[in-house]
């Protein structure tokens, strides 16, 4: 199927995508403000360039996008047009996000990571579970976690990628 803009059209619908002071990152500010956590945002003197950093808890927090760090959930959905350039794409997109979880846990931070399923769509979690999990993840002290739509589940150590 060919897409249905024009080169020019699709290209200024991308530049227009946010990186930073998104949707899903207000409402996740608006929760650690609410648990009276201090935080800052958008570190770029640390690897990946966190979306939020918990110095008092020692801890990075990053809000990936399903469609741009291929999470297997209902969000994501392959384009069908020019499917090989955005496979290799998100999959460098993922080959970073592992660099950087290996860098930052190499320089002593927690990580956790927090879905776009799990803030926006049908199966969002409610403010109250997602306030829950989060305060359960920073008290606890586990290494690396992720919250989606199914939960929050510690992540197995990342293997090394090739320059990690």
């Amino acid at each position: 199927m060919a897409d249905v803009h024009s080169h020019a059209v699709r290209s200024k619908n991308m530049r227009a995508i946010k990186t930073r002071d998104t949707a899903i990152e207000r409402r996740l500010s608006a929760l650690l403000m609410d648990l009276g956590v201090a935080f800052h945002t958008q570190d770029p003197t640390l690897t990946g360039r966190p979306d939020f950093v918990v110095p008092q808890y020692g801890c990075i927090i990053f809000t990936h996008g399903c469609f741009w760090h291929h999470h297997d959930c209902y969000l994501f959905k392959l384009p069908a047009t020019r499917t090989a350039f955005w496979l290799q794409k998100i999959e460098g997109n993922v080959i970073r996000d592992k660099r950087a979880r290996i860098r930052l846990q190499e320089a002593g931070w927690r990580v956790l990571i927090i879905w776009e399923c799990a803030l926006r769509g049908r199966e969002k979690l409610t403010d109250a579970a997602l306030s829950e999990r989060l305060e359960e993840w920073l008290c606890e002290g586990t290494d690396s976690a992720e919250i989606d739509t199914r939960g929050i589940r510690r992540l197995p150590d990342p293997e090394p990628t090739e320059n990690s």
